[in-house]
């Protein structure tokens, strides 16, 4: 960290059509400013560990002005008409596709995801503002008769206010744009706060937007390293014009983040840590349920919170399918992102390849054996790279079975009967998605019904969508993003008004 005087245009490691695109300034009331403190942080590039740009470095000094900015935004902005608010989110959906191999180019140096991953977290990405577009003209209240005699029971929907917007670094882009997009649907105003690993996408979104029409202070993006990021997120919970907090992030964050929420009894959305079980029947289609399960698993390097972090596979096909699942991890072509041949890149971060190391010895000291990778791996400079690896003989008490495992490690768990994999995948504080295989019609509707997760893939291993609700139980945290009037309905508050009519009815 450190001052740079100004945003300097320091050479990118990539070409961009649009060199507006990239901006290292905090981006508040349509301006790109510096830090009060002056100071700035460094992005390091996941395939190689090598510094690549800079970035301006928030503190909470410049928390009261971007949200005050946002605050007087919102003062016009939630007068502004349905139909405008969705021609607004349609341009800047537009503006979104139009960039989309530029935003893929960051994406791959922010995250170390390959091209082809990048662009598809862009695609997933506008699904949600092409939803929401249309989302902002269908808010309505509603009428009814009332109990009491001679009274009508109205309710509007109003935008609750200024959103703060804590985004991760796994889909930058997609978590960022699922919160965006629904609160200016719904007429919010809203402050994004990056993680420290991803912030010059969020930047280019909010300029996007701004080219987009949307007004200044509408969207504003407080960068922030690290080290400062737990006191900017708390300043930001507890300014007293906030309105509501939405988070993705760990669990353990996100009960830090609903304690500072607490003392203002601000409205909370947490989209939070995932344990995820994926069951495998004897029944099953093989051959559907590993083509689903490579897709999952060992998508951003196994960096997704919905992935599948334990696979359950029944006795009578244990064997075949942790076979399967060998060979088609060992072509997984592992290098850096923009490496027109890579299907794997690198973890996100260096605590990840310690944390994964970890788990790895974990398992093969309590009995489980690995078939395919299981290393660190250290010849490719300082990028951060694990071996996509496959381990069977899984058992209960081992780590990667306890925790999120957030890496390109398939554990395999044999199982007998149903109930008993049903108390396997249940075992667990997180309740954010569960899969499961079969072609049993009777058993797809007790397992819908018996797993404890917010998300079931009923032999798919990948339902998200805009139009599908988005959220878990349990320590997965509460709320709903995307999703038929529920996404909406979490930046809206509800006005009961009653009126007495007079005369015989």
């Amino acid at each position: 960290m450190g001052s740079m005087g100004q945003e300097s245009r320091e050479g990118l490691p990539f070409k961009l059509k649009n060199e507006n695109l990239f901006h290292k300034k905090s981006h508040v009331h349509g301006e790109w400013i510096e830090s009060m403190s002056g100071d700035w942080f460094s992005v390091a590039d996941p395939g190689t560990g090598e510094i690549w740009a800079h970035c301006v470095n928030n503190t909470t000094g410049d928390v009261d002005r971007a949200v005050k900015s946002s605050h007087a935004a919102f003062q016009s902005y939630k007068k502004l008409n349905p139909m405008i608010r969705s021609q607004l989110l349609a341009k800047f959906d537009a503006l979104i596709r139009e960039n989309r191999e530029d935003l893929a180019r960051m994406l791959i140096y922010e995250t170390g995801k390959p091209f082809a991953e990048a662009c598809g977290e862009i695609d997933y990405a506008t699904s949600f503002t092409r939803w929401f577009a249309g989302e902002a003209e269908r808010i309505s209240g509603t009428v009814h008769v009332a109990a009491t005699p001679n009274r009508r029971v109205f309710t509007v929907k109003q935008p609750i206010g200024v959103v703060v917007g804590l985004a991760p670094w796994n889909f930058p882009i997609a978590t960022a744009l699922r919160k965006v997009a629904a609160a200016l649907a719904a007429g919010c105003t809203i402050v994004v706060k990056p993680s420290p690993e991803t912030p010059f996408t969020t930047l280019a979104l909010a300029y996007l937007a701004q080219q987009a029409g949307f007004a200044a202070g509408v969207f504003n993006v407080l960068p922030v390293s690290l080290e400062n990021t737990p006191s900017v997120c708390e300043a930001l919970c507890k300014h007293p014009l906030v309105s509501k907090v939405t988070l993705t992030g760990s669990t353990r964050v996100g009960k830090l983040i609903t304690k500072h929420c607490a003392e203002g009894l601000k409205k909370v959305s947490l989209e939070l840590g995932g344990n995820c079980p994926y069951i495998i029947f004897a029944d099953a289609n093989l051959e559907q349920a590993l083509s689903h399960l490579m897709a999952l698993k060992f998508k951003h390097a196994g960096q997704v919170c919905v992935t599948a972090n334990r696979v359950y596979v029944q006795a009578e096909v244990y064997d075949k399918f942790s076979e399967m699942v060998a060979e088609a991890t060992r072509k997984l072509k592992l290098g850096h992102g923009a490496a027109e041949d890579t299907t794997i890149g690198p973890v996100t971060t260096p605590q990840s390849l310690v944390k994964i190391e970890n788990q790895v010895k974990d398992a093969v000291a309590h009995g489980a054996k690995v078939i395919v990778g299981g290393q660190r791996v250290t010849d490719r400079g300082g990028g951060y790279f694990f071996e996509p690896s496959v381990i069977t003989n899984m058992t209960q008490g081992m780590l990667l079975t306890r925790e999120e495992t957030f890496g390109p490690v398939c554990g395999l768990y044999k199982f007998d009967t149903e109930d008993e994999v049903v108390t396997y995948a249940n075992n667990t504080s997180l309740g954010l998605a569960s899969y499961f295989f079969t072609k049993d019609v009777d058993r797809t509707w007790r397992l819908l019904e018996n797993l404890e997760a917010g998300i079931i893939g009923m032999n798919t291993g990948n339902s998200g969508s805009a139009d599908s609700p988005f959220g878990g139980i349990k320590e997965s945290g509460y709320g709903k993003e995307a999703g038929r009037d529920v996404a909406v309905g979490e930046y809206l508050i509800t006005k009961t008004g009653t009126l007495t009519l007079e005369g015989q009815y």
